[in-house]
């Protein structure tokens, strides 16, 4: 292959919704361009970009695969990607280092649910978009339905350069409202017959051409003088005002395909090569740090790793823009996250499982390579002068979670070695083991997404897995003050335990002042506050301890294992077993004894006080409460409120947002669960949200009392 400058290389990504034709439409597009001289079909398990054994099981792409075509002497990198929204990691990261994204309209469904995902991921990657019918020679399909709705979901930016004659099992003919001629194709597709537009559609024809030079004008003065002086422009004209147009994201150019039949890709392509922005015209990633670098060949080398896959008999391939300069065999750069020199043993381009060596690569280009040591997706290779750091992809935060256990305990090391080469092939998995929670925890983006991590596990690896309900981290608190004392006494020959201590504890409130006396019945008690001291805990609150001892009944050096004792505690709160916060302690009396106190007497003295004070102190459980954001279909509101009633939400507010409504509102982590399952039922998959951590509440005291019940019964069975 020819060393292809960086105005020669196109870098585009396929995304829409999963069934609209995108595997099909990269099959047809190295057909085209003589990458493959046979197209495979998704149904055979034969296409070049589904090559994973995981994708032929499930018929549908599962990770973006890169591949390559070449047309009139352009190179055009095609990333095709996943249509199930639980699979979205792929398309951002795809988005993120193309310059151009395909979004394919299924034109018998119109705008489906992935349709409004893979918007909304172009629109926050700032990515031109081209929309592509296609599936035009279906029985149902509908060009004009299709376009109402595109436009209806993304506005008048939404605009026909091509349309069917005929749509349907007979479409075989395209009018090019650019181009101002018909393309009509034979049975089989392929290289079509370019006609004069026939008198009976000459008059849509105009009326779509007008509009489209209004649209082209309309994206820079000049061209906007020109308009108005000729009443037109030129084809080249309005070649340049589409791509200034195309990169403001003010205009999307609509084109038509059959890709099954090889119907429109040709000119699909032609469009692609002659107008879409090259990489050096959208805008630069963003440098996190180090010396900044342009999109050109002159410059120093620089690359950023978008994907890690792992494939049998090859291992880890690592898979790259190049950001800056040039790449060739042999080349040694660093490692800008880690300090760490890496060597480009190999460079290939890459077509599915069909990877190319190459003699180089220039900024713009993407390849892969193999045998790297060190480095991972999201990371920079730069030379140690420039030290420069791109911005990270930021992946969707998790929306699904599932606690994962191995059916054998022996497999447990496995298990976790697996999850963490999962976690780099695909970054939207978010891997922990919480201590608090004695679970290891899998966040995903739905179901279906940890559908397919079983998957490896069955069928690749023949671990038996088991998903489990995650947990949900209680808190523990007070509600009034208590006092208690414990006296720890054990004599078992020669030097025996023994340490009392006397304690009060209350609640703990940002900024409250400790007090000075305290009234437990007819009895009162004063205290001297000698000493405070503030401990921040590491899951939330704080913990107070405060010595107000007098007269020596217990020696200083025994408050750190009295403290010691009441953390343990509050690490295993006495209601739950769940970490207790916001306290405040105050220790004001005890005894000691001159041969038989130490430090472990005091350390269980000050722990058995602390709960029993605990249990009188109207102890509480929190629990954790999320802020949530609901974006749906004005017709499925009621659904979804109803249902967000159902699990103890409390709505914040309401309005709208493009074209969707929106809801805000507070939900307890616990009525959380499957919730992307059954937003998905309600909405027809429609639906999308988001949820954040917000704060700690009391639970209700009926989920209280079910909360002790169980755990009474957990102790009993231990």
């Amino acid at each position: 292959m020819k060393v292809y400058k960086t105005d020669e290389i196109r870098n585009i990504a396929l995304i829409g919704n999963a069934g609209s034709g995108k595997t099909t439409l990269a099959e047809a597009m190295l057909f085209e361009g003589g990458v493959i001289n046979r197209r495979g079909e998704v149904t055979a398990k034969n296409t070049v970009s589904d090559h994973n054994q995981i994708e032929q099981d499930y018929g549908n792409s599962v990770f973006p695969t890169l591949l390559y075509t070449e047309f009139n002497g352009k190179k055009i990198n095609i990333l095709d990607t996943p249509g199930m929204d639980d699979l979205c990691g792929g398309v951002v990261s795809s988005l993120y280092i193309s310059a151009l994204g395909a979004l394919m309209i299924n034109a018998t469904n119109g705008v489906e649910a992935g349709t409004d995902s893979a918007g909304r991921h172009a629109e926050a990657a700032n990515t031109p978009l081209v929309f592509v019918f296609n599936q035009l020679d279906h029985d149902n399909s509908n060009f004009e339905a299709a376009l109402d709705q595109c436009k209806t979901s993304f506005g008048k930016k939404v605009t026909v350069v091509q349309y069917p004659v005929d749509s349907g099992p007979t479409f075989s003919s395209i009018i090019d409202v650019l181009k101002m001629k018909m393309y009509k194709y034979g049975p089989d597709g392929g290289e079509p017959e370019i006609l004069d537009i026939p008198d009976s559609e000459m008059e849509k024809a105009e009326e779509l051409h007008n509009e489209l030079v209004e649209m082209a004008a309309e994206n820079e003065e000049a061209l906007m003088e020109l308009y108005f002086d000729k009443g037109s422009l030129t084809e080249d004209e309005m070649r340049q005002g589409m791509k200034l147009g195309m990169l403001e994201r003010d205009l999307f150019p609509v084109f038509c395909t059959g890709a099954k039949k090889n119907i429109g890709v040709g000119r699909l392509l032609e469009f692609i090569a002659n107008i879409a922005p090259g990489p050096n015209e959208k805008k630069m990633c963003p440098i996190e740090s180090g010396k900044e670098v342009k999109m050109d060949e002159s410059d120093s080398p620089s690359l950023f790793v978008f994907k890690t896959a792992i494939e049998s008999h090859v291992g880890e391939i690592t898979y790259f823009k190049v950001m800056s300069g040039k790449i060739h065999e042999g080349l040694d750069l660093i490692n800008s996250s880690t300090g760490n020199k890496e060597r480009l043993s190999q460079v290939f381009v890459s077509a599915g499982k069909t990877r190319e060596k190459v003699d180089e690569l220039v900024a713009g280009d993407l390849g892969c390579t193999v045998k790297l040591k060190d480095t991972k997706y999201n990371q920079t290779l730069t030379t140690k002068e420039a030290d420069t750091k791109f911005e990270p992809i930021v992946f969707p935060t998790s929306r699904h979670t599932v606690a994962m256990k191995a059916e054998n305990d022996s497999d447990d090391e496995k298990v976790g070695e697996i999850l963490n080469k999962i976690k780099y092939e695909d970054p939207t998995f978010v891997i922990e083991y919480s201590k608090e929670l004695k679970q290891l925890l899998v966040h995903g983006q739905g179901e279906y997404h940890l559908n397919i991590l079983k998957w490896y596990f069955d069928v690749i690896h023949k671990i038996e897995v088991n998903y489990l309900q995650p947990k949900i981290p209680y808190r523990e608190t007070i509600t009034k003050s208590a006092q208690a004392d414990y006296r720890h006494k054990k004599q078992s020959g020669g030097a025996g335990q023994f340490g009392e201590v006397h304690m009060i504890i209350e609640p703990y409130t940002e900024g409250s002042e400790p007090k000075k006396m305290f009234k437990f019945g007819e009895k009162e008690q004063k205290l001297a506050l000698r000493d405070i001291q503030e401990h921040t805990l590491p899951w939330g609150g704080k913990l107070i301890f405060i010595n107000s001892i007098v007269g020596g009944s217990i020696d200083a050096r025994f408050l750190p294992a009295i403290l010691k004792g009441i953390m343990e505690k509050m690490e295993e709160g006495p209601l739950t077993g769940s970490y207790a916060r916001d306290i405040r302690v105050y220790i004001y009396d005890g005894k000691m004894h001159p041969v038989d106190s130490n430090e472990i007497s005091f350390k269980l003295a000050g722990r058995n006080a602390f709960s029993m004070a605990f249990k009188n102190a109207g102890a509480k459980i929190l629990e954790p409460i999320y802020d949530l954001n609901v974006w749906v279909p004005s017709d499925r509101m009621g659904d979804v409120m109803s249902d967000l009633q159902g699990r103890r939400a409390m709505i914040m507010g309401m309005g709208s947002e493009k074209g969707m409504e929106k809801i805000t509102a507070k939900v307890p982590l616990k009525e959380m669960n499957k919730y992307t399952t059954s937003l998905s039922s309600v909405t027809g998959g429609r639906g999308v949200f988001n949820i954040a951590y917000g704060e700690y509440e009391k639970v209700p005291s009926d989920v209280q009392d079910e909360l002790l019940k169980a755990y009474a019964k957990e102790q009993e069975e231990e």
